[in-house]
């Protein structure tokens, strides 16, 4: 892969995955916000561009391991398959435990850490719309596009969609991973990085911890989505319309 200072960081990561793992040390925004070129966005983290592509031309000669699926290639069904058995399963799992430590750390130490009520309140509304997306995401969209798919090999008209294009849920599903996306940078800021406060607790801790974690599982969730199955899906729609 020829990296760039003019491409995306998304480019960057949809092209070369080993990417992600530099961007998500150097805090570069691969997918919500990865419409930036690799310029601008280490201009605005006040990083050097050489070492930012030395770190990555590094990342890039490490081999990937054997199972490591090309997405670009890969079935949408099959990708639609992985997002749901391994991010949306690993979302709903942190988010029950989360909520529990959440609930416990924020009644212990809420009245210390005022900021706690915030980051409480910001989880919570979270826990609530990701929910709900991935509900929607699984019963209706990702079904679509299994068919769509389906239906292209088969050379057969695109599937009658109750939504008119899927360029439109697409849309909604980009504005809601916006939003997610937004809500974990607030708490990631308020929570100072997730670095929990001199002699907090065990608890305190493995509830930054997990937030950071998550945090990073949500990187990579909504760049397959975002970055990878949806601009295939609309490419995949429009290859059926020149069809018919």
């Amino acid at each position: 892969m020829s990296i760039t200072l003019d491409k995306t960081a998304r480019e960057i990561a949809t092209e070369d995955p080993s990417a992600i793992s530099v961007f998500e040390t150097l805090g570069i925004d691969y997918c919500c916000g990865g419409r930036k070129s690799l310029e601008q966005a280490c201009a605005d983290l006040h990083l050097g561009v050489n070492e930012v592509l030395q770190k990555l031309e590094e990342a890039a000669t490490v081999n990937n391991p054997p199972d490591c699926t090309n997405w670009q290639t890969a079935s949408l069904s099959e990708l639609t398959q992985y997002i749901v058995s391994n991010h949306h399963k690993y979302v709903r799992q942190e988010l029950v435990r989360l909520e529990g430590l959440c609930e416990k750390v924020g009644n212990k130490h809420g009245h210390a850490q005022p900021e706690l009520k915030r980051i409480v309140a910001l989880f919570l509304t979270m826990r609530d719309e990701l929910s709900m997306h991935m509900t929607k995401e699984e019963q209706v969209l990702f079904p679509y596009i299994a068919r769509l798919e389906r239906a292209v090999q088969a050379q057969q008209p695109a599937p009658q969609a109750p939504f008119g294009t899927v360029a439109n849920p697409i849309r909604v599903m980009v504005e809601e991973h916006d939003d997610a996306g937004s809500l974990m940078t607030t708490i990631r800021k308020l929570s100072n990085d997730y670095n929990a406060p001199a002699g907090a607790c065990i608890s305190y801790h493995a509830f930054y911890g997990g937030l950071k974690d998550f945090e990073r599982d949500l990187h990579q969730h909504v760049h397959l989505e975002n970055n990878i199955l949806f601009r295939r899906a609309l490419a995949l729609e429009e290859q059926s319309s020149a069809n018919q």
